[in-house]
């Protein structure tokens, strides 16, 4: 089978996996949002640049897919010295190593424990240098909501999520653990993305929330560089980046000068290396 038949046939088993999915989660904050808004107004189908945020909705699943595969794939070779198929297949099939000989439930903790607290680091450093103008990618959305969550360059995602998936499981975790936690992190993605006013009292300081995040898409000056954590904002009380005002909600979001970045999907993928060029 030819390299592009390939790629179609994940892009459709990907679609048939995204697509009912998406529709759940749309049916969800659709309701929620319609008596919970933290900022009133259009809903997220009117929103601007949507289909640029279709489009990554579903792209960076097939994305993810393919060089997560890759970066495994170069990661035993070059540590284990792997090659052959079935040999990276039984290698990966249930773990290896120590870490392995944990419990799955184990497993799990540890590797959504690991992975937020070096995306924690990984987001901080993206906020900075060179490396914003892939993240910036994520932060140029005006109205963010639940569909916002996969606007990603594929270098963000490459460097942060992707990379820190691979290097856990060429660490020993079973990739049965990232079954399981695939739909939640899926969910809470979303849910911090959402256009919802709750804090959930004093999980707040346990749970990332959406008006937690929503305050990390604000400007700079608001407090966009803070609340870099994704599901546990102990790393940002700890490390001296939390922020959550009493009484009062985000409202504007978005980068600093909105209008000299593009609103299209290929203007957005482009937009790192043409500013690199300049």
């Amino acid at each position: 089978m030819s390299v592009g038949l390939e790629i179609l046939e994940m892009l459709g088993q990907t679609l048939v996996k995204v697509l009912p999915v998406t529709l759940a989660l749309a049916l969800v904050f659709s309701v929620l949002t319609h008596f919970w808004a933290c900022n009133p107004g259009k809903p997220w189908w009117r929103k601007r640049e949507l289909i640029a945020d279709i489009s990554y909705w579903f792209l960076v699943p097939l994305f993810a897919r393919v060089f997560r595969i890759g970066l495994l794939v170069l990661g035993s070779g070059l540590l284990f010295g792997i090659s052959d198929a079935d040999e990276l297949i039984a290698f990966y099939d249930n773990g290896h190593g120590p870490l392995s000989t944990l419990p799955l439930w184990l497993q799990a903790i540890v590797f959504l424990v690991l992975a937020d607290f070096m995306m924690y680091w990984l987001h901080r450093m993206f906020h900075g240098g060179g490396f914003w103008k892939y993240h910036a990618i994520h932060h140029s959305s005006q109205d963010v909501d639940w569909i916002s969550a996969a606007r990603f360059h594929p270098v963000n995602l490459l460097l942060g999520t992707i990379g820190i998936d691979a290097a856990l499981l060429l660490a020993g975790i079973s990739p049965v653990v990232m079954l399981w936690l695939g739909p939640f992190n899926i969910f809470h993605s979303a849910f911090v993305h959402a256009n919802l006013n709750w804090t959930l009292g004093p999980l707040k300081y346990v749970v990332a929330t959406p008006v937690f995040h929503r305050w990390h898409h604000t400007s700079r000056m608001e407090g966009g560089d803070t609340n870099f954590a994704g599901t546990f904002p102990v790393w940002d009380i700890l490390f001296g980046t939390f922020r959550l005002p009493a009484n009062r909600l985000p409202d504007q979001y978005g980068l600093d000068e909105p209008s000299s970045f593009p609103g299209d999907l290929v203007g957005q993928l482009v937009y790192p290396f043409r500013k690199q060029r300049r």
